[in-house]
């Protein structure tokens, strides 16, 4: 069998293990070559002790026989890659699962063959989760979360807030009796893990960080899914972390010209809109938390600008220079 053989038959059985029922033709697609060879790949598979079944007809296909035992593990270089990269960036995820990830790479790495073994072993790379320690979620209470969500069930948890910036957009009232929430979804943002629920003691849509909750022993009864506000959970949470209302827009958004090429701009301006006025400055449409927000991001260029608009911007930009001069006054 030659080593393109053995590449694509290792990519044929991972497309079965990702869905039910493939049809012949689909697999011949996907792989580039012919439904024969399908067939021929498919008796391959089985004689390597996998469980395939097949069906005639013109939607005539494959599936991984239910609750068949697998052989020991085969990847291909894309899948060990993959696997590498998902372990070893475990730090950075903000879930407690460091040393159970390191574990779990190595015992992998062991049934590999050592082409693959190799390459994994050259990817190698540090997450920047360090600043985030004190913020790490138990798994086991991602588990159970993430189940509560899954099965559509009341989920009744403890919660403790801290009145920080670091809390904004969540539920930061004060702790008095177990939150009664109704889990639409769990969301990784920046390193840390945030459910989005409907709070059914004030009939409201919440936001609440994984971090700070303590679910009670068991779960509570199924409910109906709703609508969110905003149409899905990520666009819900980001609306929320940028103060607006249901839309997902800043609260404050404003024009400035900036004495600064287009694509030096914006390359540190991924949210705002930069159209390139010439060789030498651009057009700049930014949102804030504040006016004076918005001004601080445009400041930090070093490089002179004019508020084009709105009014409430200019008169930011006036209340700052004064300050600004106020406080070069006293300067040595």
């Amino acid at each position: 069998m030659t080593s393109a053989t053995s590449s694509r038959i290792l990519k044929l059985l991972s497309l079965l293990q990702t869905r039910r029922d493939w049809s012949g033709q689909e697999l011949a697609d996907r792989l580039d070559v012919t439904p024969r060879t399908v067939r021929r790949d498919i008796d391959r598979l089985r004689e390597l002790e996998y469980r395939i079944e097949a069906w005639k007809g013109p939607a005539g296909g494959y599936r991984l026989a239910a609750g068949s035992e697998l052989p020991p593990l085969r990847f291909d270089d894309e899948q060990a890659v993959a696997i590498a990269v998902a372990l070893r960036g475990a730090p950075a995820l903000g879930v407690d699962i460091d040393e159970a990830a390191a574990r779990a790479l190595q015992t992998v790495r062991q049934v590999m063959p050592s082409r693959l073994r190799h390459r994994v072993d050259g990817i190698r790379f540090t997450g920047s989760a360090d600043a985030m320690v004190e913020m790490r979620v138990d798994p086991d209470v991602l588990e159970i979360v993430s189940t509560a969500t899954r099965d559509r069930l009341v989920l009744r948890f403890d919660y403790t807030p801290t009145p920080t910036s670091e809390s904004v957009g969540a539920d930061d009232s004060t702790p008095v009796a177990p939150r009664r929430v109704e889990p639409h979804a769990v969301i990784a943002r920046g390193g840390r893990w945030y459910l989005v629920a409907w709070k059914l003691d004030s009939a409201e849509w919440r936001v609440y960080r994984l971090d700070r909750i303590t679910p009670r022993e068991q779960l509570g009864a199924q409910f109906e899914e709703r609508s969110i506000p905003t149409g899905d959970a990520r666009t819900f949470l980001e609306v929320r972390f940028k103060g607006a209302g249901d839309a997902n827009e800043w609260p404050c958004t404003g024009d400035v010209l900036l004495r600064m090429p287009a694509f030096e701009a914006a390359s540190w301006l991924p949210d705002a809109l930069v159209t390139e006025v010439d060789e030498t400055s651009c057009l700049v449409r930014l949102g804030s938390w504040s006016w004076t927000g918005l001004l601080a991001s445009i400041a930090r260029f070093d490089a002179d600008f004019d508020v084009v608009g709105p009014p409430e911007l200019a008169e930011a930009a006036a209340a700052l220079a004064a300050r600004f001069a106020a406080a070069s006054d006293g300067a040595p």
